[in-house]
């Protein structure tokens, strides 16, 4: 669906361009230089993709090549012949997103009218952090009832948009209080012809921006009577959470071999209530969407996991059987890496609900 192209950019001052505020300069090299690059990067993602999942793409649609020395992730697309948009390694190497985007993440970024780059990566930890908490609930993620629990201040001269929570109703803290060097390394996303039914609409348009946009929407206080019937029930049951969530944490999840004790985990450190809760509504919810006939309500279970060995294969390990209430997750781990190095997400439990994985 999609080929990638990778680029190094380095630090320098900021400038306007197009009324867009861009803060890297870029460099070029010699084809033997750049050839090495591309042999580094390919190192980088077999030991990031192969070894830890963390790049989340598939190798058979993906292809690398170097950004030029004068693209910026904030320029337009004029003249380009093929679609494309930017995103940073940092995306992959921190929040372990995945290629291509789903529905709901797409859905974001068309609401904020904003491309993957100009979001800025405080604000995609929130996003990812928010995914994984509804789909460990059974809940499915919407894009307002994402953003039902933040503001957004866009400024002028466009820069980054950041989303700013609010205090009363936010359930998750900030990811970093300081992020540093995320610019430094980002690379194109090419749409292929495989790739159009997914990234595009019917006529043609885009499923998001893909360049940055010179207006992101402005949201402000959305009130619950601006929600959907069901979107208002998703709310209803994050707000029972009454301390704050770790955004790290859960986006550590997507990187985890066994996910709900590593949840459960970090719903222990942010308060004994929140645990409890948790561990309630995920029963609660399991019961609803196996009576409602759900199948498709990704639970993080699976009695296998996938594991992704250097050489670009993958084989399945048997995971071994969870006994009472023990939670040693360095035994699971232990168990996996004597088939190769561990990726992915999976766990057993006692009953399972509908399968699926996170991705």
């Amino acid at each position: 669906m999609v080929s990638i192209g990778m680029g190094y950019c380095f630090g320098g001052k900021g400038f306007s361009s197009f009324g867009i505020m861009d803060y890297k300069y870029g460099f070029q090299s010699d084809s033997s230089e750049s050839t090495e690059l591309e042999r580094s990067m390919g190192r980088q993602f077999d030991e990031e993709g192969t070894s830890s999942g963390g790049m989340g793409v598939s190798w058979d649609i993906v292809s690398l090549e170097r950004v030029s020395a004068i693209d910026r992730v904030c320029h337009r697309q004029e003249g380009a012949t093929e679609k494309f948009f930017y995103m940073y390694m940092w995306h992959f190497s921190q929040l372990h997103l995945r290629l291509p985007l789903d529905a709901f993440t797409m859905g974001v970024l068309r609401a904020l009218n904003v491309a993957p780059t100009q979001l800025h990566p405080n604000s995609w930890a929130y996003l990812q952090a928010f995914r994984i908490l509804c789909q460990s609930l059974y809940l499915e993620p919407s894009p307002y009832v994402f953003l039902y629990f933040y503001d957004t201040r866009p400024r002028r001269p466009t820069t980054w948009l950041s989303l700013i929570s609010l205090p009363s109703i936010s359930r998750l803290d900030a990811f970093s209080q300081s992020l540093k060097h995320f610019k430094d390394e980002y690379f194109k996303v090419f749409v292929t012809e495989e790739g159009k039914a997914h990234f595009l609409n019917a006529g043609g348009s885009t499923k998001f921006p893909f360049s940055w946009t010179g207006n992101p929407s402005r949201y402000k206080d959305m009130g619950m009577d601006e929600l959907l019937a069901g979107d208002k029930e998703v709310v209803e049951i994050l707000l029972k959470f009454v301390d704050k969530l770790p955004t790290k944490g859960l986006v550590r999840v997507y990187n985890s071999v066994h996910p709900i004790i590593d949840i459960e985990g970090h719903m222990a450190q942010s308060g004994k209530k929140n645990l409890a809760l948790f561990q309630l509504l995920r029963k609660e919810m399991a019961a609803k969407a196996k009576a409602a006939g759900k199948i498709d309500v990704p639970n993080l279970q699976e009695a296998v996991v996938e594991v992704h060995v250097h050489g670009r294969t993958k084989r399945k390990a048997e995971l071994p059987p969870r006994h009472g209430k023990g939670k040693d997750v360095k035994k699971v781990r232990a168990a996996l890496l004597k088939t190769g190095s561990a990726s992915g997400a999976g766990s057993t439990s006692g009953e399972k609900g509908p399968e699926s994985t996170i991705s």
